[in-house]
């Protein structure tokens, strides 16, 4: 399985995938990719029994592609299946 996506591979499934915007949620409030959730990275980190299922893949991005990496990496090792979104919202905005 991989473990990146490009803004450009991500158009083509939206709506076909389960997206995580883990910014602060003024910032998903302001604007955030078509079909995203918000969960903010700090909530997600400690309540991800809450929010992930063991079944599905949840690709993530945050707001430049800093912090989602790290968030992925963590929830892999916790047995989740994550993507992240190379280059976050920034890359979304400036692709769109």
């Amino acid at each position: 399985m991989f473990f990146d996506i490009d803004i450009w591979d991500l158009k083509d499934l939206i709506g076909k995938v389960k997206i995580i915007d883990i910014r602060s949620v003024e910032k998903y409030n302001d604007n955030h990719i078509p079909t995203a959730i918000n969960i903010p990275k700090d909530i997600l980190l400690i309540d991800y029994k809450k929010y992930l299922n063991f079944n599905d893949t949840y690709y993530i991005y945050c707001k430049e592609g800093v912090a989602s990496p790290s968030v992925c990496s963590i929830l892999r090792k916790y047995g989740y299946k994550t993507v992240n979104i190379n280059g976050g919202y920034q890359e979304w905005i400036l692709e769109s």
